[in-house]
């Protein structure tokens, strides 16, 4: 992280710095998207952000990292142990640990209610023993943690032109909706993994079911029936889009660049795998790197003319409270954010 981003957000404690430029490296590994859309963000909120994503792809990876090879006792004793740390870290608003530090750094800096950061930890301790989701319905609890929760908690962070309340609702959709990209995306790899994320009554209704795609991921052949349950799921992932679009009206004007970039690359996922046939049980789609370098182009376009149009007194540093500060639930004006998983294509 550099030092200017720091400065502007007026962190200054040696080992606090540091934590933070260790959530900016995870991001950066593994975050590819929407690291690159954070770039676009007044330089003072980008290490928050930051910290947000960091954290929550530090518990993803010890979930979904194949290539630990970590057991799933191995995996549940590493996650319950994130979880003490985390709930110490945020009890006493610090923490030997880096990523815990900055983030309990930013909860106390932005006032982040910590029931966000319990339900997200509920959805990683699910994905060790559920396998699969029965409708949308069941899937949505599961994604509240997982996906909603990740925009809730960015609310205080990116600013709105109103309350909070009314930004919410599309702050959650828009999480979802890049989590249900991602799911769509990745579900050759998430059945290697042994889950699934599209409902078992979306596979029934076109006469599929979970070892009908098993098969078809083993030999690599087609059938006409998934590729209908694909493109059902990706209509369906488009509407969650339209439900959250509207919430892009509502964010601080310097923020707005930042999501409408991301919102145009995760939503490119579905176009991709449109466009390679929903071939995604056999191989991942990508977004050309064309592509993601015009919409990161206007998007800096659009964030050098907000940031110009831009108070100067709407773009100041935070504040700073001391290491031990605790954490309280707190209102404050919000934004919308991705799911971790990204990777993006």
């Amino acid at each position: 992280m550099s030092a200017r981003e720091l400065d502007a957000a007026g962190i200054q404690e040696p080992a606090l710095r540091a934590a933070y430029r260790t959530c900016r490296r995870l991001n950066a590994r593994h975050g590819k998207t929407y690291f690159l859309a954070t770039r676009l963000l007044p330089v003072e909120r980008r290490p928050a952000v930051h910290a947000l994503y960091g954290f929550a792809r530090w518990a993803d990876d010890i979930v979904d990292d194949l290539a630990s090879g970590a057991t799933a006792e191995e995996r549940t004793r590493a996650l319950r142990g994130l979880q003490e740390r985390l709930d110490e870290g945020l009890r006493r608003g610090t923490s030997a640990e880096p990523v815990i530090r900055a983030l309990a750094h930013t909860g106390a800096v932005y006032g982040i209610d910590h029931r966000f950061f319990a339900s997200f930890m509920a959805s990683m301790r699910s994905d060790l023993t559920v396998t699969g989701y029965a409708s949308y319905e069941e899937l949505g609890r599961y994604m509240y943690g997982s996906a909603a929760v990740i925009g809730l908690q960015m609310l205080p962070v990116l600013g709105t032109v109103g309350p909070l309340e009314e930004a919410a609702p599309y702050a959650a959709a828009l999480g979802i909706a890049f989590q249900l990209s991602n799911f769509l995306r990745d579900v050759g790899e998430d059945l290697d993994r042994g889950r699934l994320y599209l409902p078992a009554d979306l596979l029934a209704a076109h006469g599929v079911d979970r070892d009908y795609l098993e098969w078809s991921r083993a030999t690599g052949r087609r059938d006409v029936r998934i590729t209908r349950v694909l493109c059902a799921a990706a209509a369906h992932n488009r509407g969650v889009y339209r439900d959250a679009l509207p919430g892009l009206a509502l964010l601080a004007p310097v923020s707005r660049p930042c999501i409408r970039t991301a919102f145009v690359l995760y939503s490119g996922i579905l176009d991709a795998i449109e466009e390679d046939g929903y071939a995604v049980l056999h191989r991942r789609a990508v977004v050309p790197r064309v592509r993601r370098a015009a919409v990161a182009l206007d998007g800096l376009v659009r964030a050098l003319a907000a940031r110009a149009l831009a108070p100067r007194a709407g773009t100041g540093s935070v504040r700073n409270p001391p290491d031990g500060a605790a954490t309280t639930p707190a209102s404050a004006p919000g934004a919308l954010a991705p799911p971790v998983r990204e990777e993006v294509a």
